[in-house]
């Protein structure tokens, strides 16, 4: 989810204490976003998400929803579901009637379990622009990574300035492919069924699918 922002020459001249101004308050609102996402007890999401990459010709826009519990999700994206149940992931696919099972890779950036607080490690902030979007003041925060190697030139996180809630997250690759995640449905604390996070394994071997156990 990217988007590129002209810094205006004028921006040099402010002083460095006037930057570290920024930098605090943009870590400031990104905890209180942290905070507040994390009293709720569970979180539905309903998402578009944008990919683009100029050089390749590709443009795709697909939808998508997400529940989270704690550390454990269940995401409907691109005609598969993912379950994380806090210990393992399970990738069902439908379509080829297949099911991956895999520990989570802790070199992931940015996943649902980690989209309220992925920014406390590995990322230096600065205050970004001001947006509005349909009524809603949207503050951007812009996340640089440190590590070099990183595959990400910077994450962009538009945060509602009245709801502290996240509306956007912008991603910008080294690779010149740019994904844009916009969260177009957001219902806290509502009932989840008990078992939606616990993989039925016999429900999809009677069904036929083959299981993986990577």
């Amino acid at each position: 989810m990217k988007k590129t922002f002209i810094i205006i020459l004028f921006f040099i001249g402010i002083t460095n204490n006037t930057f570290g101004q920024n930098d605090q308050k943009a870590k400031a609102l990104l905890d209180e976003v942290s905070a507040n996402m994390n009293s709720y007890k569970t979180v539905y999401v309903e998402f578009t998400n944008a990919l683009e990459n100029l050089e390749e010709n590709i443009q795709q826009e697909t939808t998508g929803n997400a529940s989270l519990q704690g550390d454990k999700y269940l995401v409907n994206f691109l005609g598969t579901t993912t379950i994380f149940d806090g210990n393992k992931n399970y990738l069902i696919n439908p379509e080829d009637e297949e099911v991956n099972i895999s520990d989570p890779d802790e070199n992931d950036e940015i996943t649902p379990a980690k989209f309220f607080s992925f920014y406390k490690e590995g990322y230096t902030y600065t205050w970004d622009i001001l947006q509005n979007v349909q009524g809603k003041k949207i503050q951007f925060v812009k996340l640089i990574p440190i590590a070099s190697d990183s595959e990400l030139k910077y994450v962009l996180l538009g945060i509602n300035s009245k709801t502290k809630q996240i509306h956007k997250l912008i991603q910008i690759g080294k690779n010149g492919t740019n994904f844009k995640l916009t969260i177009t449905k957001f219902k806290a604390n509502t009932p989840l069924p008990t078992n939606l996070f616990k993989f039925n394994r016999s429900k999809y071997e009677n069904d036929g699918y083959i299981i993986n156990d990577l």
